[in-house]
């Protein structure tokens, strides 16, 4: 999943943020979601109901927020990456 991740961030169908990606969610913008070992439980909780009630594809990822961070070449921690359809 990973190296999936790696090859979007070359694309302008990348989100970054859980506020971004919810917003987004909301509006049905988002196909799959990429959340960290350690991201907020209240955000993975929104995230399982999208994945229920919109049948979002939702990936949990072995790394924590701060490897996906610098993964995605940001200085600064990142809990959820969602992609757009």
């Amino acid at each position: 999943m990973i190296d999936e991740i790696r090859k979007l961030l070359n694309t302008d169908k990348i989100v970054i943020g859980t506020e971004r990606t919810l917003k987004l969610l909301r509006k049905g913008e988002v196909g799959k979601v990429f959340v960290s070992r350690n991201a907020e439980p209240e955000a993975k909780k929104d995230l399982e109901y999208y994945k229920k009630v919109g049948g979002v594809e939702v990936n949990l990822l072995e790394v924590n927020n701060e490897e996906l961070g610098t993964i995605c070449g940001k200085p600064f921690l990142v809990s959820v990456i969602g992609v757009k359809k």
